[in-house]
C-alpha cells in the first residue's frame, strides 16, 4: 500500500512540475515589429539620420514598453511611455548622429512586459562630406560688381 501511495505521489509531483515549466516556457508573443532592421545606406558625415520603427500590440491587454536602450551614445531612441492598447500601433524613433565616418551597425533593445526583449538594428555607411556644399560661383561676384 505504501508503494502505491508513494508512486502516485511521485507521478502527481512530476505532472505538476512539468505543467509549471511548460506554462512558463510558452509566453504569448504580444509585441510585433513591422521591420526589425533598417539600412540607411550612404549618409553624409555630420548629418543626423532618423528612422521610425512601428510596433503593434497583438496581445489582448495593454502593453507598456519598459525601456528602449541603444548600444551606444551615438544612437538615440525616442518612444511613447503610454501603454499600447490591444491592436494599436506605436512608434519608436531612432536617431543616429553620423559623427564618425565608415560603416556602422547599432542595436536597440526594447524591454517590455517586465523582462521580455526584442532587438532592432540600424546600419549604414557614413562618408566624409566635402567642406562646402557647392563650389563657389565666380559669375555671381561678377553680377554683383555690375549692379553696383
Amino acid at each position: 500500500m505504501k508503494k502505491i501511495i508513494f508512486t502516485l505521489f511521485g507521478l502527481i509531483t512530476v505532472c505538476l512540475v512539468n505543467a509549471q515549466t511548460s506554462a512558463t516556457a510558452i509566453k504569448q508573443e504580444v509585441l510585433q515589429i513591422k521591420e526589425t532592421s533598417h539600412d540607411f545606406g550612404k549618409i553624409p558625415q555630420g548629418r543626423p539620420a532618423t528612422y521610425v520603427f512601428e510596433v503593434v500590440n497583438i496581445g489582448s491587454v495593454p502593453l507598456k514598453l519598459d525601456n528602449v536602450q541603444a548600444s551606444c551614445g551615438c544612437t538615440t531612441p525616442q518612444w511613447n511611455t503610454d501603454p499600447i492598447e490591444p491592436g494599436a500601433v506605436s512608434k519608436i524613433t531612432v536617431g543616429y548622429n553620423a559623427y564618425a565616418d565608415g560603416p556602422f551597425e547599432k542595436t536597440i533593445t526594447i524591454q517590455y512586459n517586465q523582462g521580455q526583449t526584442k532587438l532592432l538594428v540600424i546600419k549604414g555607411n557614413v562618408y566624409k562630406a566635402p567642406p562646402s556644399s557647392a563650389p563657389e560661383n565666380a559669375s555671381v561676384k561678377l553680377l554683383k560688381q555690375n549692379t553696383q
